[in-house]
């Protein structure tokens, strides 16, 4: 996992990089939580553009990463995201409370 903070824009983005399962989830988890609370975002940004799986530890994954950054008074968005991950997302109900941006570049960003 990438990660890339912004200082000015209180940006916090998380390149996850493999795929969300039961043995990768605990270890994305731990790191994701430290950086948060580390640099208190405004908004936390997991991209998944090279997330090509993801099971249930996944959906528990995004939800606590939304928890957390609300506990600091941030919020979560989803880029990036494949028509598989996509569905997963809708079928559990995550999009009812998390966005799915469509123009994120991180280029423009920072």
């Amino acid at each position: 996992m990438n990660v890339k903070h912004f200082i000015e824009d209180k940006l916090l983005v998380f390149e996850i990089t493999e795929e969300i399962d039961h043995h990768s989830s605990e270890r994305i988890r731990k790191r994701a939580d430290y950086e948060i609370q580390r640099f208190m975002p405004k908004k936390v940004v997991l991209d998944l553009k090279k997330v090509s799986f993801m099971d249930s530890a996944g959906i528990g994954l995004v939800i606590g990463r939304y928890k957390t950054a609300g506990s600091f008074g941030g919020t979560l968005e989803l880029v990036n995201v494949n028509n598989k991950l996509k569905k997963i997302f809708e079928m559990s109900g995550i999009l009812k409370i998390i966005p799915i941006i469509e123009d994120f570049n991180i280029e423009q960003t920072g």
